[in-house]
């Protein structure tokens, strides 16, 4: 009942006539940088965040979800219309949706994107509101120790998850936690890594970082990988209604997908890549039309969109309970509630209720107003693409160097985010995962605090690490997690060498 009652406050400042222009802004804003191919909200939030510090925190965070939600919608419009998926969750879309399109069937192909969209972003915020209560509950529970061996399990998660590589991962990650520890030491008063350069007694911000990485470091290895031939666009012909068939193909595909979806994004590993793939699978050994996958399957379009937005809103359980981010979305997303003093975790929905509420609120509201325009709007999408890709890269640097020098009014800022910006087009370049080095960078001091913390409480024993259950499991699950791709790696290798 206190959830409920605790919701509905939420939608009554969701609804009110600036939130809902803001919850507008923020799913088109999404829906267009969706459909734009390589670009994603991370990238969009990042460069948002330095202009969004005069406006209600409510406010910009009702903005990023929109982003958030819009960019999966929009990037269902690009797999299907030109089989370059706009976001890595939609690779699989473009599987099935391209042909569907090549068939001349590339409004059903939207529609059930759009509708399955809708469906299973609905469920998962309904998730969402019901669970996020009951996870404060169980991490209210956390000792430092806990939450310790918590971070560390998010930071071997991510860093194996992410990318092609453990070890690259795990250097990525490397990286954010130095870049963490850069400035004076709260506890002893004595400078890390600052080089007796005065402009980073305070610390390198975490803005910086995400725009540098994000924004430069993308752009740049876009920019590098840049062909001026233009994609073939296959133009949406006929109705966007579907057929009593489409219908009945796609409905249960919906709710798969979002049963699928919502608990991996959820978890501390998940995501949205996995479940897309896992929903695509289950749709292809469930579908009483086997043959027409790999030629334009309906389910194979509508499970893995549902299974798409499910786990995006799954990712905010983690992100708003426990403060652990699990994508680089979420990453960005903690680096903005932190620039504006908010820590989540167990404690915000305590301090914090009205801002949390109205940002589920408006998660569904903004799932109303994307279905609205996604649908009769497509035909404008679709012209979204012809803008010229050098005036938009163009544009996003110089975003990005505005954005940055109006925090602080520093060259030295400047400096660092296109060093930081290079170094990003260079791990992109060579498969370094990005979103590591935010998760580090955030998480780190916060790890290094409670890890100081249970060494106080403890007095020094280490083994209160070991003799805690809680702790316990979850440094055997890092473990695990760890070494579970190195051991598979090394018995593949072993069983390929005895077949040859």
């Amino acid at each position: 009942m206190d959830t409920l009652n605790a919701l509905l406050g939420g939608f009554g400042s969701a609804l009110s006539p600036m939130n809902l222009l803001w919850a507008l802004l923020g799913v088109t804003l999404g829906t267009f940088i969706g459909v734009l191919p390589g670009l994603g909200p991370a990238l969009t939030i990042a460069l948002l965040l330095p202009i969004t510090f005069q406006v209600d925190p409510a406010a910009a965070f009702i903005v990023f979800g929109g982003i958030y939600f819009g960019s999966q919608f929009g990037g269902s419009t690009t797999s299907i219309l030109i089989n370059t998926p706009g976001e890595s969750a939609s690779i699989v879309t473009a599987l099935e949706g391209n042909r569907m399109a090549r068939n001349g069937r590339g409004a059903p192909a939207l529609a059930t994107a759009a509708i399955g969209s809708f469906v299973a972003g609905t469920i998962g915020v309904v998730c969402l509101s019901l669970l996020a209560p009951v996870v404060v509950k169980l991490a209210l529970a956390f000792a430092p120790a806990d939450y310790f061996a918590l971070m560390v399990l998010s930071f071997v998660t991510v860093a194996a998850v992410l990318g092609n590589s453990v070890i690259r991962g795990l250097t990525s990650l490397s990286l954010g936690l130095l870049l963490g520890l850069v400035g004076v030491d709260l506890q002893s008063g004595q400078a890390r890594f600052t080089f007796g350069a005065l402009d980073l007694l305070d610390g390198i911000d975490v803005i910086i970082v995400v725009v540098g990485l994000f924004a430069v470091g993308e752009t740049l290895h876009l920019a590098t990988r840049y062909r001026s031939s233009t994609e073939e666009i296959i133009p949406v012909k006929g109705s966007m209604w579907m057929t009593a068939q489409d219908w009945a193909r796609s409905w249960k595909a919906w709710i798969r997908g979002a049963l699928i979806g919502f608990p991996i994004g959820a978890m501390p590993a998940g995501g949205a890549e996995i479940p897309t793939f896992l929903s695509y699978f289950v749709e292809k050994k469930l579908s009483k039309h086997p043959e027409e996958f790999g030629h334009g399957a309906i389910e194979g379009v509508a499970g893995p969109e549902a299974a798409n937005n499910a786990a995006g809103a799954g990712v905010f359980v983690p992100l708003l309970t426990l403060g652990i981010p699990t994508s680089a979305t979420a990453a960005v997303m903690l680096s903005a509630f932190q620039s504006y003093g908010i820590n989540p975790g167990p404690q915000l929905l305590t301090s914090h209720a009205d801002l949390v509420w109205t940002l589920i609120a408006s998660l569904y509201i903004g799932n109303v107003m994307l279905l609205i325009l996604n649908l009769p709007l497509v035909g404008l999408w679709v012209q979204i693409l012809r803008i010229p890709t050098p005036y938009l890269y163009g544009g996003i640097l110089l975003f990005a160097t505005v954005g940055t020098y109006g925090i602080s009014r520093s060259v030295f800022d400047l400096v660092m985010l296109y060093a930081i910006g290079l170094a990003g087009f260079f791990m992109r370049r060579y498969d370094f995962p990005s979103s590591p080095v935010i998760i580090g960078m955030i998480l780190g001091p916060l790890a290094e605090q409670q890890f100081r913390r249970a060494m106080t409480m403890s007095q020094g024993d280490l083994s209160v690490f070991v003799t805690r259950p809680i702790s316990a499991s979850l440094l055997a699950l890092a473990f695990i997690a760890l070494t579970a791709p190195i051991v598979l790696s090394f018995l593949r290798s072993r069983r390929e060498t005895a077949a040859a």
